[in-house]
């Protein structure tokens, strides 16, 4: 009998050591199961938009290659209809510059090719993009141009600025002093950015992905560091909600009749006067910029409050180029930002310096009366000879 007793607890006992663990396997089994399910989540689960933070994907990978402060590069960026009317005056420009210290690329029409039979300067040969895209103007194309430019800059390690221009734009000062300035601006940008609220442009169909608070407006003629290059080649998200839903109105046009009333209640929006301020402002960045450009423009007011065509920069011939207005443009040392009552000082390393390096737009008239005056360097009258060759 007691022998029965001890093999009857010796079995309860094998029972209970065999329950006890089957338990600590089924523990460990859905502990296991759970902290995989949590790091898969983690790492596939896709950035969610917020009104208060969006930061956007960096998806491309760079070689940073650590770079010495003199062999640092500005890369001039010109964004072109075709031709560069004014390559004479910025001929001069970079002939009096350390080749070392920048490089040049161009968006022009597709199949356009910079050489001497269409350029007066032989730093502009074969600068020209490879892959160039048709642009119109108040369309998403500009932007893409934009960003095509940036990519393309960003393949040289050593550009650390990124300066667009347009082909009615002229230097205002010599290369020394661009290069100086733009240098000693440390880690920051020159990205134009205010609020607005009394323009309309901002479309609601866009909350999911911009916030209203995030919209911005400025002009399209930014300076970047190369961190914020990347930004904006790298993004994502906002240009594609800006090809979709930032579209300039469709003109008036006589021969649709009617079908013009319908046409104007389209919703109107100009994305290269909204895209970078607002990328930024999406981006979480705009502490990292000077919230200016550094290229004057000079508007038509007489369309005041009104957007129509007869809001647009006023063009400079050759009569209003003169060392009086020249030196008024180069004195400007605030710029005040009527929509948010704030006035940008223009400073640099705690000092005040002039607000603008550029200015357009000018003729070619304009551009030769700034050349024969040394603006950009010394005078060399052949090169004026040179320019009216074409």
């Amino acid at each position: 009998m007691m022998v029965m007793k001890k093999s009857s607890s010796s079995f309860f006992s094998s029972r209970r050591v065999l329950w006890f663990g089957w338990k600590l396997v089924i523990a460990l089994s859905v502990s296991l199961c759970l902290m995989a399910l949590i790091r898969l989540r983690q790492y596939s689960q896709p950035e969610t938009s917020s009104s208060s933070s969006y930061r956007l994907s960096r998806s491309r990978s760079r070689i940073h290659s650590p770079h010495l402060e003199d062999s640092a590069k500005i890369a001039f960026l010109f964004l072109a209809r075709r031709d560069l009317p004014l390559d004479f005056l910025w001929g001069d420009f970079f002939e009096n510059a350390d080749a070392a210290h920048f490089s040049i690329y161009i968006h022009s029409e597709p199949g356009f090719v910079f050489d001497d039979s269409t350029t007066r300067s032989s730093f502009f040969y074969n600068r020209q993009l490879t892959n160039t895209i048709k642009v119109s103007w108040g369309e998403a194309s500009m932007i893409q141009a934009e960003r095509l430019l940036l990519d393309a800059a960003l393949e040289d390690p050593a550009n650390q600025r990124f300066v667009l221009l347009s082909d009615s734009c002229v230097p205002l000062y010599n290369f020394t002093y661009v290069y100086s300035y733009l240098m000693s601006s440390s880690s920051k940008s020159f990205v134009d950015s205010f609020h607005d609220k009394k323009e309309g442009r901002y479309n609601p169909k866009m909350s999911n992905v911009i916030p209203r608070n995030k919209w911005r407006k400025g002009s399209q003629w930014f300076t970047l560091t190369k961190r914020h290059a990347e930004v904006v080649v790298d993004d994502d998200v906002v240009f594609p909600a800006f090809k979709k839903f930032c579209r300039r109105r469709p003109a008036v046009d006589p021969s649709k009749g009617k079908e013009n009333i319908k046409l104007q209640k389209q919703h109107n929006c100009i994305p290269d006067e909204h895209y970078l301020p607002t990328l930024f402002a999406m981006s979480e960045l705009e502490l990292e910029l000077e919230r200016r450009t550094v290229t004057y423009t000079q508007w038509n007011e007489s369309a005041s409050g009104m957007e129509t065509k007869s809001w647009h920069p006023v063009t400079f011939g050759y009569t209003n180029v003169g060392p009086e207005q020249i030196k008024r443009i180069q004195d400007i040392k605030q710029i005040y930002y009527e929509t948010e009552l704030r006035t940008e000082l223009c400073i640099i390393n705690s000092t005040s310096v002039p607000c603008f390096l550029f200015a357009r737009k000018f003729s070619r008239a304009a551009a030769m009366r700034l050349l024969s005056e040394g603006v950009t360097g010394p005078f060399d009258p052949t090169r004026l000879l040179s320019s009216s060759l074409h």
